[in-house]
């Protein structure tokens, strides 16, 4: 049986069981640059790595405020994530005239699972090309998710995803008892340390390719209740203290393979 019989809609089963059009879609995220999420018992962060097509263009975003309690990190084709950031954008919208408050960051994840599964059940669909990591924070408290083409959404305590993360998630791995007691500072110093891991030689977190985006909860200085911290994106000279806090560390490395260069993923 040869694969190209298979491949050429999302709606059919090879006789292994699997989906190439939905495997192919998944390649698309690995060839995005790549994003890190983290959550404590405190706060979520995310922490985004921008890459520019060419030396005159500029750098691509990669972190995106959906509502005031809840953001996102793509990976992968920027168009489509811009659909889906649009939907999610509509439904933490109609959630909060019809009830008043902000939209519970499990149920925004699912409804962006179950439009993204539809692609797989329609002839003449395919399936969305990037993949997301959702911070926020909600009655519950701070939340991560982890989104895929597929479809199928899951609660992270940290995860990377794009080009060489799997170096990033074996540092998160590491250092995984440690992340549930991190303050705001340590949580993001930590997803910087992970991105550096997977940077080929020559490349460095500078202000120009790094972004940051935090959402949480404090105690409040007069009566001791949880106030929650919006979700909020941070570029250019505000990462500038993060960065040189971790800049005497190690720097990551490896050769360039798997950074994706000439596809048009997140540039």
């Amino acid at each position: 049986m040869f694969r190209n019989n298979y491949d050429n809609d999302s709606v059919t089963f090879s006789p292994q069981g699997r989906i190439f059009q939905v495997e192919y879609a998944a390649e698309a995220v690995k060839q995005g640059s790549v994003v890190v999420g983290i959550a404590s018992k405190t706060h979520a962060v995310l922490v985004a790595f921008k890459r520019n097509a060419e030396e005159l263009s500029s750098y691509q975003k990669k972190l995106f405020a959906i509502d005031e309690h809840v953001g996102i990190a793509i990976a992968g084709l920027t168009s489509d994530a811009r659909v889906l950031s649009n939907f999610m954008k509509q439904q933490c919208l109609g959630h909060r005239l019809t009830y008043g408050r902000n939209m519970p960051v499990r149920g925004l994840v699912d409804m962006i699972g179950s439009k993204a599964q539809i692609n797989t059940q329609h002839y003449g669909k395919r399936p969305y090309g990037v993949g997301l990591l959702v911070a926020g924070v909600d009655e519950q408290g701070p939340h991560l998710f982890e989104f895929q083409p597929s479809g199928m959404t899951e609660e992270m305590v940290a995860f990377a995803i794009g080009a060489r993360s799997q170096m990033a998630r074996t540092y998160l791995e590491k250092n995984l008892d440690a992340f549930a007691d991190c303050g705001r500072e340590e949580l993001v110093r930590h997803g910087l340390k992970a991105l550096k891991e997977s940077l080929v030689q020559d490349r460095e977190l500078t202000i120009e390719n790094t972004s940051v985006g935090i959402a949480g909860v404090s105690k409040s200085k007069e009566d001791g209740s949880s106030v929650v911290e919006p979700f909020k994106v941070f570029d250019g000279q505000e990462v500038n203290a993060w960065i040189e806090s971790v800049a005497d560390d190690k720097e990551g490395g490896g050769d360039a393979a798997g950074e994706g260069e000439g596809m048009d993923v997140d540039a």
